[in-house]
């Protein structure tokens, strides 16, 4: 996990939220129940949140510890890929048991920020 790919993914996810946002406003009103829209929306909204920490872990990077900086970026990448990829595929499948996978991509999310809180702590820079 270097800066460097932790901004191009974070930029990707965003551009990627960005659509997803737009589709499910507008290309999946009429073709899903409103619940799996708010379902939709969830994921969107955590993959435009987490796409923003990927980027705010880039810029962090030269004061953070930094083996535990790379794991804090791996941790969230998985964790937004888990979460939101789960919910997309719940909405566009409709089939609901693939929300059973979603709690872990949502631990691996909180498990990005706790690791980022202790490359905080470990640097000796801040």
């Amino acid at each position: 996990m270097t800066p460097r790919f932790l901004i191009l993914c974070g930029a990707l996810v965003l551009a990627l939220g960005v659509a997803a946002g737009a589709f499910g406003a507008h290309g999946l009103r009429r073709l899903v129940a409103p619940d799996l829209l708010e379902v939709w929306r969830t994921a969107a909204h955590y993959q435009m949140i987490h796409g923003a920490g990927l980027l705010l872990m880039a810029a962090l990077w030269p004061r953070l510890a930094p083996a535990p900086a790379a794991w804090a970026g791996g941790l969230m990448l998985a964790g937004l890929l888990v979460f939101s990829g789960s919910l997309y595929a719940l909405v566009l499948t409709g089939v609901r048991a693939l929300g059973a996978v979603t709690p872990a991509g949502g631990l691996l999310m909180i498990l990005s920020w706790l690791t980022l809180a202790w490359a905080a702590w470990m640097s000796r820079d801040i």
